[in-house]
């Protein structure tokens, strides 16, 4: 397996400026395909499934089903597969520094 690191540089034969310009080549590289891969943030509209309801706030799946009950969740569904709204998931949550909670 060949390692992207595998190249070598003598460091003697560059200046400070060029070995810097070097790492920031380098690492300019390595974070641009880290944004291709990697999302940095998740659409406001995205569909969500229970299951990743479930470990998102470490709940069951009766608790979910009790929050769609009392009107808390609002469940979308396509044949027997049920989803959510991140964004409606958002503004179901309410700070706890409220008076009278």
């Amino acid at each position: 397996m060949k390692s992207m690191y595998s190249q070598t540089i003598q460091i003697t034969q560059l200046t400070p400026e060029q070995f810097e310009e070097v790492i920031k080549k380098v690492v300019k590289s390595q974070f641009e395909s880290l944004l291709k891969e990697i999302p940095l943030e998740q659409k406001k509209d995205d569909y969500l499934t229970r299951k990743q309801i479930s470990l998102l706030f470490q709940v069951p799946y009766s608790t979910i089903h009790n929050w769609c009950k009392k009107g808390k969740l609002k469940p979308y569904g396509i044949g027997n597969r049920v989803y959510f709204l991140r964004s409606d998931i958002e503004k179901a949550l309410i700070p706890l520094n409220q008076e009278g909670i």
